[in-house]
């Protein structure tokens, strides 16, 4: 296959150029860019090989993959939300290639069978599909898995996501261990003795409905706890889906210092706040909560200055009928792969926030990095994993690969349109045939 005339971003390599890509055998064979009088004149043919087929791009943006390290893909157990494979299709449409799910499924991800399980159904897929493994046996934040051998059968990483660890001396433990293996362990940081009623920021919008929810205290105290223990061990330390000011002040604080902490911000986090559960109830409710306006642009002010290195999407599937209950009783969570990109271009990039260059690297690159993943790259020899996307054009959110619509965004009108997406090689989505 040839890419032609795509404006092709590469962070990785420092590219941003037109030019065209080269794919044979599953991996990027050459990248052939433009100089300045070539774009005035028309080009020469590449040599083709027989029936191989060529791409138009013109007008669209290549970029590498993209990169999710936070989905839930609800399998195995709840698959009436989710399963591997729908799950894939709803990232491969977002333009991601890889994804890295988490461990609250049902067995939980704590034994290596239920690891392989996911493992396997995830090679059945058109996409990369890794998954983390539990910290703690069951969730329960008392004794830690056997996170040696879970590594060795294919875990790329540590996650109790969706139970906040309450043992300061376990997260130690966890976190020595962690740094012995070489991989990353995230955390979900809310402290539930602060918290009355989950999914609703405690604030303006909480009172006028008459209840408490949770405060941006139960998060901020364990992210402060969090960092310290990370400056104290070394460990490469992963702060999911950061939602407060003071939050992301103390993940600068503590990357300043010397921690490795990294953080992720969901673009629902970026984009709404509080206010949106007003207008979307149940929709805009999610763990942790949408705060304040102040809150928003102190995730926008993090990603611009690096404290935030990761954009990811927090994937959290569920049923009409759940989210159809009341406000304090329905599940938490949206789902997000298929809006991620667009949501970053419209609030990020077309807003002037970010370059189109630092949205990708945050989207791709970076997430590579944490997770030490030979991904998010255009460089010779690598994967042809790639998203190809039309930066201006707008599009209305209507309908989703995934087996869930809980989402905020529906009838939205986004720009940033995937037009196709390329994983191995192959194209594993085109918006030709959604």
């Amino acid at each position: 296959m040839i890419i032609k005339g795509a404006r092709i971003i590469d962070p990785a390599n420092g590219l941003d150029t037109l030019g065209d890509i080269v794919i044979r055998k599953g991996k990027i064979a050459d990248i052939d860019t433009y100089g300045e009088m070539e774009k005035k004149e028309i080009r020469k043919q590449k040599i083709t090989q027989e029936n191989e087929e060529i791409l138009d791009a013109s007008g669209w943006i290549a970029a590498p993959g993209l990169i999710d390290v936070h989905v839930h893909f609800r399998d195995p157990g709840f698959t009436y939300k989710e399963e591997i494979h729908t799950g894939a299709a709803a990232a491969a449409a977002g333009g991601f290639t890889t994804v890295i799910c988490m461990a609250n499924t049902k067995p939980i991800i704590d034994q290596i069978e239920t690891l392989q399980y996911v493992l396997e159904e995830g090679k059945k897929t058109p996409i990369w599909v890794l998954s983390c493994a539990a910290v703690s046996k069951n969730f329960k934040g008392k004794e830690l898995t056997d996170m040696a051998a879970l590594k060795a059968a294919g875990a790329v990483g540590f996650t109790d996501d969706g139970i906040p660890l309450k043992d300061g001396v376990l997260v130690k433990e966890a976190m020595q261990r962690a740094k012995e293996l070489s991989v990353p362990i995230s955390f979900h940081e809310e402290d539930p003795i602060f918290i009355k009623n989950n999914g609703i920021h405690h604030g303006i919008v909480a009172k006028q409905l008459g209840i408490y929810g949770s405060p941006a205290l139960a998060e901020n105290s364990l992210i402060a706890r969090d960092c310290m223990i990370a400056l104290d061990t070394g460990a490469s330390v992963n702060i999911q889906h950061i939602s407060s000011s003071y939050g992301v002040e103390m993940v600068r604080l503590a990357k300043k210092l010397g921690a490795d902490i990294w953080a992720e911000a969901t673009p629902h986090h970026f984009t709404l706040t509080e206010e949106a559960v007003l207008q979307y109830g149940t929709l805009a409710k999610m763990n942790p909560p949408l705060r304040t306006e102040a809150d928003r642009l102190a995730i926008i002010e993090g990603l611009q200055d690096g404290t935030i290195a990761i954009i990811a999407t927090d994937h959290a599937p569920h049923s009409k009928e759940e989210k159809a209950k009341p406000l304090t009783e329905a599940p938490s969570g949206i789902i997000g792969l298929e809006t991620s990109l667009a949501l970053g271009i419209t609030n990020l990039v077309q807003k002037g926030y970010l370059t189109m260059t630092e949205l990708i690297e945050k989207m791709s690159v970076n997430p590579a990095k944490l997770y030490h993943l030979e991904k998010g790259t255009l460089s010779i020899g690598a994967d042809a994993d790639l998203v190809l996307f039309a930066p201006e054009e707008e599009w209305e959110v209507s309908k989703f690969a995934s087996k869930s619509c809980n989402s905020p965004f529906i009838g939205w009108k986004l720009t940033g349109k995937v037009k196709r997406t390329i994983c191995k090689g192959t194209i594993v989505y085109s918006d030709k045939e959604s």
